[in-house]
Order: structure tokens, then C-alpha cells, then sequence
């Protein structure tokens, strides 16, 4: 019952006021819409012709509606075009350029883990605390603790690698986790 009465008031004040503007323009025989109404087609008559403009443009550079141009217009556009291509050329060799050096930087973070990765296997290998095991003729080794630890991790040393009576041994680069 409430949203009817206030319903009600909506359209009979709205109503009302459109009553009290119409009679006013009645009795003063002018029309307070038309300077706005006016004003709004003058702008959009702009926005259509600025659309027009930008439409054959467009058409234009992608080298339509070309047959009512001048010389020095075809000029102008080839110049637009080039100067177009420059920017987008420039932006490409610019994220180019970005990615590289982002990837350059990936590389180089990898290549110093790599490096620091080596160096902890050559100081384990190293280190009496660790040792070698032959598992008879096989030559699959394992590293592990020599004081009995319970993490035991597998070796596979490869056999084009293998020379382990060569003065050196086997290198860590010729071992594999199996």
C-alpha cells in the first residue's frame, strides 16, 4: 500500500511539474528545450563528421577510398604511414629489447646456481665424511654417509664416462641421478 502511495505521489508531482513547465511555456510563448535540443544536434553533427573523418582515415591507410586524392595528399599519407611504421617498429624492437635483457638475467641466475650446485657435489665428493660405492662391476654408486645415514641418494655414472682407473677418476658432470 505504502510503494502505491508513494508511486502515486511520483506521477502526480512529475505530472505536475511538467503541467507548471508547459503552462509557463504557454504563457510566455517559448520553448525552454529548444536552446538545448539545439545545442545537442549541433554537437552531434560534430561527432558525425569528426566519425566520417576518422572512418576515411582509416579506409585510407589500410589503402582503400584512395581514387579521390591529390598527389600531395598520397604524399602526405605515405609520410603518415612511415611515421606510423617507425612507432610501431621501435615499440616491437623495445619489448625485444626487454625480453632479452630479462632473459639474459634468467640465464645468468641459473648459470651461477649451476656453478654453486657443482661446488657443493665436488665438497661432498671431497669430504671424508662421504663415500663411493661399487655395487660389484655394475657401476651404479651411490653417495651416502659414511657414519650410517638414513637419506640415501642414487648414482648412475655413465659408461662413456667410465675410466675410473684414469688419474682423476670421473668427473660430477658424468653423474646422473638415477
Amino acid at each position: 500500500m505504502i510503494n502505491f502511495v508513494l508511486g502515486f505521489f511520483d506521477v502526480f508531482f512529475s505530472t505536475r511539474t511538467k503541467k507548471i513547465y508547459d503552462q509557463y511555456q504557454k504563457a510566455l510563448d517559448t520553448d525552454l528545450w529548444s536552446s538545448h535540443y539545439e545545442i545537442m544536434q549541433e554537437n552531434l553533427r560534430k561527432l558525425k563528421e569528426i566519425n566520417n573523418r576518422l572512418s576515411r582515415e582509416i579506409r585510407q591507410r589500410v589503402g582503400e577510398d584512395l581514387n579521390g586524392l591529390s598527389l600531395d595528399d598520397l604524399r602526405s599519407l605515405q609520410n603518415k604511414v612511415s611515421s606510423s611504421l617507425d612507432i610501431v617498429r621501435a615499440r616491437k624492437y623495445h619489448v625485444i629489447k626487454t625480453q632479452t635483457e630479462t632473459y639474459k638475467k634468467k640465464v645468468k641466475n641459473l648459470e651461477e646456481r649451476h656453478g654453486n650446485l657443482l661446488l657443493d657435489l665436488r665438497a661432498r665428493l671431497e669430504d671424508p665424511q662421504y663415500g663411493l660405492v661399487d655395487n660389484e662391476g655394475d657401476y651404479e654408486s651411490t653417495i651416502a654417509l659414511t657414519n650410517g645415514a638414513s637419506n640415501l641418494y642414487a648414482f648412475r655414472l655413465h659408461s662413456s664416462h667410465l675410466d675410473l682407473h684414469h688419474a682423476g677418476g670421473f668427473e660430477t658432470e658424468d653423474l646422473r641421478l638415477a
